[in-house]
């Protein structure tokens, strides 16, 4: 992925009411290094890099009750237009888009179903420069109770095509692009925690997940879902020492 497609995801970032754990617990865990803002406004906010290429960002929550969370954020051409489709469609504009300096443009959202996202509207910052390599961005994947709602939201938000494929008890929902796969959706699984809201997922790439995932748990984070095989690799669900959950996936 380049990342910088309309209707791609092509960031991710952490927000966490601890900056400097998230600091020490991501560059241990996946090797990054962080670069902070230079910019007084932006609150410490660093990108994380992988072997000089961005691949993430860490800064403080936008309120002070705000959970511990990483974002997606989906390109876009016109943050103010994605809004605009955004409550059409039923769904809340949380953040308004604003202009971040000279980087970009950006507005964080909610699904019908809770699930929060931003977009992003890019200028100097295009978004990640890594994915799918150990370290980077690999997957995003929507777990929410309402799949049928939500196709119906995210193809007027961002035209996307919903796929679904038969995988066991459940279905998996592929999101078209274009010619392409962007990122999937799935009902909630029963080994996650029964009061997680509908979310959207994280998944970094690693060269070993059970390896990952015990590292995880010696810097102080917890597994959810413990490492296991499905047919693009094997992967684990994780939280940060603070709560923040995301998962991490050996690519196969």
């Amino acid at each position: 992925m380049s990342g910088v497609e309309p209707g791609t995801p092509c960031w991710a970032d952490l927000a966490t009411p601890d900056l400097t754990a998230a600091q020490r617990f991501y560059p241990e865990l996946f090797g990054w290094t962080g670069r902070v803002s230079p910019q007084p406004e932006a609150g410490g906010y660093t990108t994380f890099l992988k072997d000089g290429r961005a691949v993430g960002g860490a800064g403080p929550p936008a309120t002070p009750d705000q959970v511990p969370i990483w974002s997606t954020y989906v390109a876009t051409d016109d943050a103010d237009l994605a809004a605009t489709r955004v409550e059409a469609a039923g769904g809340q504009v949380l953040v308004a888009p604003f202009d971040v300096f000279d980087q970009g443009r950006m507005g964080v959202f909610a699904d019908p179903a809770g699930a929060t996202f931003s977009v992003w509207q890019p200028m100097a910052m295009r978004g990640a420069e890594l994915f799918n390599a150990p370290g980077s961005m690999s997957w995003n994947e929507l777990v929410t109770p309402d799949p049928d709602g939500a196709k119906l939201f995210y193809e007027l938000v961002f035209g996307w095509h919903p796929e679904d494929e038969p995988m066991g008890p459940v279905t998996y929902t592929g999101w078209r692009c274009g010619a392409r796969i962007v990122a999937g959706m799935t009902p909630p699984l029963e080994e996650l925690p029964a009061d997680l809201p509908a979310y959207w997922a994280i998944y970094f790439a690693v060269a070993d997940a059970d390896a990952t995932a015990a590292r995880a748990a010696e810097l102080g984070g917890s597994i959810l879902v413990p490492p296991h095989d499905v047919p693009q690799g094997r992967l684990a669900a994780l939280r940060d020492p603070q709560g923040a959950l995301f998962s991490v996936i050996a690519l196969a």
